[in-house]
């Protein structure tokens, strides 16, 4: 059974920083893309980092550019989002995802604290 785990959340000023993780599990890591994804209040979830099998082939969409890190460890079936320069609009629910697999863990809340 594919499982995403995700975890790092928090509450944070603009500008700072936080470091999402996601422990995947029930098929071959290694094997396959990992994706971002971030579901602001109210809105639809939005795609925004995605990473190849090969660690440097990283891809982000516009609203995070220059701002997040997606990086991953096959050691560890783990994907992550480093976040900096964080902005209010950031707030939401963030979930990691690996196409072509259906389902979504129960992602992980990152605030933006006025």
């Amino acid at each position: 059974q594919v499982q995403f785990v995700e975890s790092g959340g928090g509450s944070v000023h603009p500008g700072g920083s936080l470091r999402l993780s996601c422990r995947a599990s029930g098929f071959p890591f290694s094997s396959y893309s990992m994706e971002w994804y971030h579901q602001a209040p109210g809105k639809e979830r939005e795609k925004v980092a995605i990473i190849g099998v090969q660690a440097g082939a990283t891809y982000y969409f516009d609203s995070v550019k220059g701002r997040f890190t997606i990086s991953r460890d096959n050691a560890k079936n783990t994907v992550y989002l480093q976040m900096n320069n964080l902005k209010p609009e950031d707030t939401g629910v963030y979930y990691c995802n690996a196409p072509p697999f259906p389902g979504w863990g129960q992602g992980t809340q990152v605030t933006g604290a006025s």
